[in-house]
């Protein structure tokens, strides 16, 4: 197969799951916004049922997401070039479903403990609420394992699409369980609902069982997806005498990367939810759930392109990196950190100039203070979100390479910068400003790991393409430079109402003319990966104009 029909099939796989990712990280957003009418933005209810709702998503990517990218593609691919390939995927999802399910159960069991160590309120009613709702929320782990399992079996077999539509589901769900807490319970500006104390068990249960729901519609529908793609899966069991003790050294590894990852975000968190507690009765200050909305709004890009195109790769990487093909990977990586870093620079600079009105629209029912505090976060996080791209692309090396053990020191010292950054924050600035500083933490950790890690890839692939894919991301940066200088200049020029219609008005406006400044920009300095960044839309629509 030519390169150009290999990178054509690549940007239609990728083309496919960027509309779904799209299409999911829109409803994300509505999402976001019958939750913050529901519950608010800031607060003791909201930040203990952030807490609550995420354990289930770090402890999947503590226990588990991290392993099945490191483990489960390889072995997929390399399974279905042997004739026993479906009998082999088999016991792997069927021991996998099991370790699930018994992990899920013990935390759940455990769900005390785990709120006590991601959060440190100072306040017994948002603790205890915090508690009810992880006794709802961590049996989410098992579903959301079971749609990563099945979603890279059907990346593995090339059908990419369903892996990212699926999560429309989980919002379709969660929108309509979170709209029903509403027309029973009020929303968060006519009640005390705020108030972690005044808070019941039907409340409770409505609102964690809403958003458990969602997460098992996701997992469920992938289940159709599979037969269609030709997986005909049986439960089977016994995995002796099939080649995994690499892929089990990989998973230890790769385990012990993430444990040190969640010792940086447990200090962010717990950071996070002293907040309130330290700002006074009354104050809007961001806490564990303005990290999240803020957290929402800087992965939507990351999530647009970078992972669409990482996804869409990681398989390329991985047979190349089993036909030991060296020049093939660094091929492959270099096109990936040169459009990825197209696209997340512009990015960036769309996030800091418009964070403000961008972040009142994602949580369009809370207050204009809520707004400010949680774009304050948005900003000091995109700062990093190039940096994010670059180590995102690194790590599908390693895993390609089952090098999670190369990944350890990176991630250490990654850890070190969020833990150490956040806590200087927390001694040097106003209470209001300590989510603000864990993110600009997090950005200059994801630098550091980005650096670190391509400086490292070099033993293995001699080299990795280090001027190209520098000159690529100088020119995006000059060209980025000048679409925030033409935006903030549009945005002063305009004199539109601080809420809904201004908010709007202010990203179409400026967000049109920021890109068209960058895309010209980059035409005049013939940057060629814009024509990669673009194809597949260019391709629809000419598609559907014919």
């Amino acid at each position: 197969m030519s390169q150009t029909t290999s990178n054509g099939a690549l940007g239609r796989a990728s083309a496919l799951m960027a509309s779904g990712t799209a299409v999911s990280r829109v409803l994300g957003l509505l999402r976001g916004m019958v939750l913050v009418a529901a519950i608010g933005a800031t607060g003791q209810a909201a930040d203990a049922f952030a807490v609550a709702n995420k354990l289930p998503n770090v402890l999947y990517m503590l226990l588990a997401g991290g392993v099945l990218n490191a483990i489960l593609v390889p072995q997929v691919v390399r399974a279905y070039k042997r004739d026993a390939g479906q009998d082999y995927v088999d016991r792997l999802l069927t021991f996998g479903f099991v370790v699930l399910g018994a992990v899920a159960a013990v935390l759940t069991l455990a769900a005390p403990l785990l709120v006590d160590i991601y959060s440190d309120s100072g306040s017994a009613s948002q603790h205890a609420l915090a508690v009810s709702f992880a006794y709802w929320c961590i049996p989410q782990l098992f579903f959301y394992g079971a749609y990563a399992l099945l979603g890279q079996v059907l990346n593995a077999r090339g059908s990419f699409g369903p892996y990212m539509w699926a999560p429309v589901a989980n919002n379709l769900v969660s929108i309509a369980g979170f709209g029903v807490f509403i027309a029973v319970f009020g929303n968060a500006r006519e009640t005390d609902v705020n108030l972690a104390s005044t808070w019941s068990s039907g409340q409770v249960v409505l609102l964690a069982v809403s958003a458990t729901l969602g997460v098992i519609a996701q997992a469920a529908v992938l289940y159709p997806a599979m037969r269609r793609a030709g997986v005909r899966y049986r439960p089977r069991w016994g995995l002796r005498g099939y080649g995994l003790s690499r892929a089990g050294t990989v998973a230890v590894w790769t385990f012990l990367g993430l444990l040190v990852g969640q010792l940086g975000y447990i200090v962010v968190s717990r950071v996070a939810s002293q907040t309130s507690h330290a700002a006074g009765p009354g104050a809007v200050v961001a806490g564990n759930a303005a990290y999240d909305y803020a957290f929402l709004i800087f992965m939507l890009p990351h999530s647009l392109v970078t992972v669409s195109l990482a996804t869409a790769l990681f398989t390329r990487l991985s047979a190349q990196a089993h036909d030991g093909d060296a020049d093939g990977a660094r091929s492959t990586l270099s096109l990936g950190l040169r459009v990825v870093g197209l696209f997340t620079t512009i990015a960036t600079a769309v996030l800091v100039v418009l964070g403000y009105p961008l972040t009142g629209l994602v949580i369009l029912t809370g207050t204009a203070a809520e707004a400010h505090a949680v774009s304050g976060v948005v900003v000091t996080m995109a700062v990093g979100l190039p940096f994010f791209g670059a180590w995102s692309m690194c790590q599908r090396v390693y895993y390609a390479y089952e090098d999670a053990r190369g990944m350890v020191p990176v991630q250490v010292a990654m850890a070190a910068v969020v833990a150490i950054g956040t806590w200087l924050s927390r001694e040097l600035l106003d209470p209001q400003w300590w989510v603000a500083g864990a993110g600009a933490a997090m950005s200059l950790s994801y630098a550091l790991g980005a650096g670190v890690a391509l400086w490292r890839l070099r033993a293995r692939l001699v080299h990795v393409d280090g001027p190209r894919v520098l000159r690529t991301h100088a020119q995006a940066l000059v060209a980025a430079v000048l679409a925030a200088g033409a935006g903030a200049a549009t945005s002063a020029l305009l004199d539109v109402p601080d809420r809904l219609v201004g908010w709007l008005v202010t990203c179409v406006v400026v967000g049109l003319v920021m890109g068209a400044v960058y895309v010209v920009a980059l035409k005049i300095m013939h940057v060629r990966e814009l024509d990669d960044l673009t194809r597949p839309l260019v391709a629809r629509l000419r598609r559907r104009r014919g």
